[in-house]
């Protein structure tokens, strides 16, 4: 297994943004792989900000990604071992505004739309908000 290593200073500055950490707190609390539509769906941000976001995570070693059909799934990368160390300690966040216990309402809404496991409806907040 090739394991991607990037500098102590690489992994902490793509945590020190918001949204990226409302990421990795959601792939963290729900240990799914998710596609860029239900991410946008779940945390109610917009398309190309989260997709810039993915970009500085999987470039961090912190997301992985696949491309299945027309979706690209994005789940948290396993190794080096001393992620998991981050991993519990995202977990283990105060969610003072609620911000997280939303995110997470949002996302398990939204994979209730899922067939057979996979993405299949895109982006659908714009559509229920209209």
């Amino acid at each position: 297994m090739h394991v991607l290593t990037v500098s102590p200073e690489t992994l902490f500055r793509a945590l020190s943004d918001s949204t990226r950490l409302r990421i990795v707190h959601l792939l963290v609390m729900t240990e799914e792989e998710i596609c860029l539509c239900e991410l946008v769906d779940a945390l109610r941000e917009p398309q190309y900000n989260l997709s810039r976001h993915l970009k500085v995570l999987r470039q961090a070693g912190l997301l992985t990604s696949r491309k299945q059909g027309r979706w690209v799934y994005h789940r948290l990368t396993r190794h080096p071992d001393y992620l998991q160390q981050l991993y519990a300690l995202v977990h283990a966040l105060p969610d003072g505004e609620r911000t997280y216990r939303t995110d997470l309402r949002h996302f398990k809404n939204r994979m209730a739309l899922r067939e057979e496991g996979r993405c299949k409806v895109g982006v659908v907040s714009g559509r229920a908000s209209s």
